[in-house]
């Protein structure tokens, strides 16, 4: 649900902005792969005069109360422009998912997770400007008889661009992408077979 701060003193609410509605309806017809859940969350009220929330996670197939990856996309609208923007339409993107360990201690693991949003959007045709972000990794080692593995490692991406136009299908698509990339996921249409991880396309 889309959320705007308080209405003016005259108590009316403002219509909702043009391009902002047509921004709305485009995320609408985002269809996301199957291993991917969506809902509508609530959105920040401060930051922006309009502003759009969506909640995105993946389950554990092993484990249906685990999550390999979760995360949101929220849209900022300000009709005014935004200085620190450069732009009126500010996208913010935030994924948190378990990865591998051996992944996580490669040197160039930060530059690689960072590509899958620079990539993502790129190959999606998003137009964009001023990107930027922070890829933290987090390694744990549990003791005692907490119920979880002895060692884990955590990903979380943060980031957010300002979006050159209302097509922002391409930019939620490009951010299901990270969260999937995040998840240890292969490519859409591609299923892992074995543990010998030989790849094979769903309509081979």
């Amino acid at each position: 649900m889309a959320q705007q701060r308080e209405s003016p003193e005259d108590g009316t609410t403002p219509p909702v902005p043009a391009d902002f509605r047509a921004a709305l309806e485009a995320l609408a017809t985002v269809r996301p792969r199957a291993e991917v859940v969506l809902e509508s969350i609530p959105a920040p009220k401060r930051l922006a005069p309009w502003s759009h929330a969506i909640g995105m996670s993946i389950a554990d197939p092993a484990d249906d109360d685990e999550e390999l990856a979760s995360g949101r996309f929220i849209v900022l609208f300000d009709p005014a422009g935004h200085e620190a923007w450069q732009g009126t339409t500010r996208c913010v993107g935030y994924v948190t998912a378990t990865t591998d360990s051996e992944m996580v201690d490669d040197s160039m693991f930060s530059e690689v997770a960072w590509s899958w949003l620079t990539d993502a959007l790129a190959e999606s045709g998003a137009g964009h400007h001023a990107v930027g972000g922070t890829v933290t990794r987090t390694a744990s080692t549990r003791f005692g008889s907490i119920a979880a593995p002895e060692h884990s490692v955590d990903v979380e991406i943060r980031a957010s661009w300002t979006a050159e136009d209302t097509d922002l299908d391409r930019h939620l698509t490009a951010f299901l992408d990270v969260l999937a990339n995040a998840a240890g996921l292969p490519p859409a249409g591609v299923h892992l077979l074995g543990t010998s991880a030989q790849t094979v396309a769903s309509d081979a």
